[in-house]
């Protein structure tokens, strides 16, 4: 992974849920010649080109590949056979990240089997724990992304941060850590300790905005700026820990998408640089 400034814009990165109009390809050359330290890739845009394809671009263009999206899932309906193959599949996705010399992969943990939710987060703990066993001889860290409550019924049973670093730091190692999303996050009370809490298990932050009323609950993310989050106040808080790593600007949103994704990535450095750093 490259290493990245301190200050300004060399720790600026996409994630390419931002500008999904592009192929992985396309969207390797036009960040890195934009002028973004790294990017974040998904799993069924690098399957277009491969794996290998993505990192000897990334490789040749100078940026980095700051995450893969994303594994987890783990649970679905309890089914034992079920469960072996979304393990399996997690595997694959370990295989993915390693050959793209991808920083981390997001997890995204999935809702539980029944109505008992705390049996359901005990289930994910032992899911990762399997997986961490499997990434670390490959060089591939875990990042637990921990959702906004709305999401705990169809997508992620751990929903604040407390939670994601209690799986991370149950598990041990320095293969599980954390992913820290504005979007996610911004509206916990307990939020400063937990950040303060996380230290060196903060593998990657992600920013969007919060805009209220969401216009969409799945793809109704704001730009930089359009919402209700302090975005400087939320990366200083994630910067006090020590992390210094690459800042990938995430947004879901079908107003964005239309845009011409040169345009996108003008207007989200643009942003970063007046309402962030």
């Amino acid at each position: 992974m490259s290493t990245f400034a301190p200050d300004g814009l060399g720790r600026l990165a996409i994630n390419q849920a931002t500008i999904p109009r592009w192929t992985a390809e396309e969207a390797i050359v036009g960040c890195a010649r934009a002028g973004y330290g790294a990017i974040g890739l998904w799993r069924d845009r690098v399957a277009e080109c491969g794996a290998g394809r993505a990192a000897s671009l990334a490789r040749s263009e100078g940026i980095a590949i700051s995450s893969l999206c994303r594994g987890g899932w783990f649970l679905g309906s309890g089914a034992a056979e079920e469960r072996h193959e979304r393990m399996r599949e997690n595997f694959r996705a370990v295989d993915e990240a390693a050959e793209l010399g991808a920083a981390t992969l997001v997890l995204v943990s999935g809702p539980a089997p029944t109505k008992d939710l705390e049996a359901g987060r005990r289930e994910v703990r032992d899911a990762i724990a399997e997986l961490a066993g499997y990434a670390a001889p490959a060089g591939v860290s875990l990042a637990i992304e921990p959702m906004h409550p709305m999401y705990c019924g169809d997508r992620s049973v751990v929903v604040t941060l407390a939670q994601a670093l209690e799986v991370a730091s149950s598990i041990g190692g320095d293969v599980v850590g954390v992913m820290i999303d504005s979007y996610h996050l911004w509206w916990d009370p307990a939020l400063e300790a937990a950040i303060a809490a996380a230290g060196g298990r903060i593998l990657g932050l992600q920013l969007a905005d919060w805009i209220a009323p969401p216009p969409d609950p799945l793809n109704g993310r704001g730009m930089l700026g359009d919402g209700t989050i302090d975005l400087r106040h939320f990366k200083a808080l994630v910067d006090a820990t020590g992390y210094v790593g690459p800042i990938e600007i995430e947004v879901f949103n079908p107003a964005v998408w239309q845009i011409d994704p040169e345009e996108t990535l003008r207007t989200v450095a643009a942003r970063y640089a007046t309402l962030v750093v």
